[in-house]
């Protein structure tokens, strides 16, 4: 039993963030799955490297392409994390792609949020003939049903995986979208770029190896008392304690919370309605 214990402790933790932001994860009742935090940096990381692209060629279109089929927290937060960098980054400007406007975010498109690719298209050819770029940051899962729905109306059969599963891999939503955003924004030049196996094959950061300090400890006192479980926060205790989470309470597909407070203040930074 110890040893079933222990191994949940790396295969799921999670972290009390002091807000009204309890839905960080796609994993009931966990409040934020383990490694979430170093995913959200090294895929900010690659992000600001990627986007020294814009200034690579006129009218330039990036798509971001960050993993969440169903959940888009971890978009929203590598989103967060690059736009913290940038604040604090001083730029050469005025001149296109040299400028805070260049390198921001200018769109986080998620599968909890509606999609218009029309409306959008018309704000963000607002920003390409100003900055000279456009740069979305995209879930992998986000507006599936819209392209589902296409195909769907073309006759065309949906891919699958064994367990009925949309196969992302085939129907690729980046490369859709993007070709759907490059006409609309009038794009000379589209970049679809995936953080996805960068960013969870990267060490843990400071932040998770304490996490799993911190449900270790938790997780040994449990084995001592014979009780088993998932280690991880529990969203449904008061104060949400590091506990042995009961194994039939655990199951995925939960939502990100986007009504957050600080995901509501991102969007309406980027000007995203």
């Amino acid at each position: 039993m110890l040893y079933r214990l222990i191994s949940n402790i790396y295969n799921t933790t999670a972290y009390n963030n002091n807000n009204n932001n309890k839905n960080n994860s796609d994993v009931y009742p966990i409040v934020q799955t383990f490694g979430a935090d170093t995913a959200a940096e090294q895929g900010a990381t690659f992000f600001k490297n990627v986007v020294s692209e814009s200034s690579a060629n006129p009218r330039m279109l990036i798509i971001h392409e960050v993993m969440g089929r169903d959940s888009g927290y971890l978009t929203a937060a590598t989103a967060r994390k690059y736009r913290e960098g940038i604040k604090t980054t001083k730029f050469t400007g005025p001149g296109f792609t040299t400028t805070q406007k260049s390198r921001d975010i200018h769109a986080v498109w998620i599968p909890e949020l509606s999609l218009n690719i029309a409306d959008e298209g018309e704000r963000l050819k607002k920003i390409m003939d100003e900055s000279g770029c456009v740069n979305v940051f995209l879930s992998e899962g986000a507006g599936v049903e819209s392209i589902v729905a296409e195909m769907e109306a073309n006759g065309e059969e949906v891919p699958r995986d064994a367990f009925g599963h949309i196969s992302l891999a085939k129907i690729n939503p980046g490369v859709y979208f993007s070709k759907r955003l490059a006409t609309l924004v009038k794009a000379e030049k589209t970049l679809v770029q995936k953080s996805g196996y960068f960013a969870r094959s990267a060490a843990s950061n400071a932040f998770d190896r304490k996490l799993i300090s911190d449900c270790a400890k938790k997780g040994v006192e449990s084995a001592i008392a014979g009780v088993s479980g998932c280690m991880g926060e529990d969203e449904d205790k008061e104060g949400t304690p590091i506990r042995a989470i009961e194994f039939e309470r655990i199951k995925g597909g939960k939502p990100f919370n986007k009504d957050a407070d600080w995901f509501q203040a991102l969007l309406k930074e980027i000007g995203q309605a």
